[in-house]
């Protein structure tokens, strides 16, 4: 059986890459940029004003000039102007290019205006200030945004401004969730007291929404050659298949069996955790994909959070995010040899401290009690008692 961390590396080593394609900028939230933008001109494209206010020539001042003629103004969006006389000033708005042979910036608040003469009532006066400078963001050419960025609102605005109307990005796996066993049956339908409704598909399809992939759910009864045909058919439509159900040692638990069958190598069956121990992991000679998650529905959730979404990170090119820390606000006894995923709720102290508040719950089939926890503390195997005030990776999802 397989610690966590070999599992992990395993995992990891089979990411893939799924290549590129192109989408409209509207559409690209979410995505991962496969290009880096550039800026395709300066970064500002000229001396903008930062205030508004009159713009003057400093020398003017620093001779003693307190008082300044208002020649004209300078709008945002206007051709530059100049500043003929150094006696005089321009009006300007904030945005506005700054006026050729004007060098400095004065607020209105620091201003008196009365029959066109600006009159200064404030002393502090630097030269160049309230400008921001031509290129001192960046210069024709640099690097803005770096491929393999997951493109947020701030990314989509640089994209904007440099003029990509469309972008390229990374290319989403086709993944199908496929749930198995007699008991499922859909959410819209009134089970009996000896069936369930459909939940690990729809709290997977949720996780993967984050991630703008529309996976497709299908269905598997407990039935060999029914499972064999139907995981057939998906390693044809799909990149990635996410089973849930069907991978212990029960007799009716066909699944691995039937990837035997069609040709899917296992790179690993169980893995040293609680819970999620019966975790199957494999591919194809193709480099399909297999996740066979255990069919307890905090099973599958640890599994998808720990497993999956960094194999996903790393096949679209994002760097695996680095684990977070938090302290253990209280010791927790767990006697088995296995890494435990304890369901904690996370508050920060006032040091800043972030802490995992441990909360009972009913076992690896309590799907309602993750709605009160917040993420998992990985607690490594090799413990019988965890201290309080130790520090383990804690692995959120909110």
């Amino acid at each position: 059986m397989l610690s966590v961390q070999s599992a992990s590396e395993i995992v990891l080593e089979n990411a893939v890459d799924f290549g590129l394609e192109s989408v409209p900028i509207a559409e690209a939230v979410g995505r991962i940029l496969a290009e880096p933008l550039l800026a395709d001109r300066d970064f500002p494209p000229f001396d903008r004003v930062t205030m508004d206010g009159i713009s003057i020539d400093y020398q003017s001042f620093a001779k003693g000039q307190r008082e300044f003629s208002i020649a004209g103004m300078q709008v945002a969006g206007a051709p530059q102007l100049a500043l003929e006389d150094a006696k005089h000033c321009l009006e300007v708005m904030t945005g506005a290019m700054l006026p050729k042979s004007a060098d400095t910036v004065i607020r209105y608040e620091d201003l008196e205006i009365s029959n066109g003469i600006a009159k200064l009532v404030e002393e502090a006066v630097i030269s160049g200030q309230n400008i921001h400078k031509q290129a001192s963001d960046r210069k024709q050419g640099e690097v803005i945004v770096p491929a393999n960025r997951l493109l947020s609102p701030a990314e989509i605005g640089v994209a904007a401004t440099v003029g990509k109307a469309t972008l390229y990005v990374k290319k989403l796996p086709r993944v199908v969730i496929i749930s198995t066993g007699d008991e499922i049956v859909e959410v819209q339908e009134n089970p009996f007291p000896h069936q369930i409704r459909s939940s690990n598909a729809y709290t997977i399809q949720a996780f993967l929404s984050k991630w703008k992939i529309p996976a497709a759910r299908l269905h598997l009864q407990d039935n060999r050659d029914a499972t064999i045909e139907g995981l057939r058919k998906a390693l044809s439509d799909f990149d990635v298949i996410l089973l849930s159900g069907g991978v212990s040692e029960g007799k009716l638990d066909y699944v691995p069996e039937a990837l035997a069958t069609l040709g899917v190598q296992k790179l690993f069956h169980k893995v040293q955790q609680r819970p999620g121990k019966p975790f199957w992991f494999g591919k194809t000679s193709d480099e399909k994909i297999v996740f066979a998650l255990p069919g307890n529905p905090v099973s599958a959730f640890i599994c998808t959070l720990r497993y999956f979404e960094p194999w996903l990170q790393k096949s679209l090119g994002l760097t695996v995010s680095k684990m977070k820390f938090a302290v253990l606000n209280e010791a927790v006894d767990f006697k088995p040899n296995l890494t435990y995923f304890l369901q904690v709720r996370l508050e920060a102290n006032e040091f800043g401290h972030l802490l995992a508040i441990p909360l009972e719950g009913g076992g690896s089939g309590d799907l309602a009690n993750l709605t009160e926890a917040d993420g998992f503390l990985e607690l490594p195997a090799g413990k019988d008692v965890y201290e309080k005030g130790s520090v383990y990776a804690v692995w959120m999802y909110r």
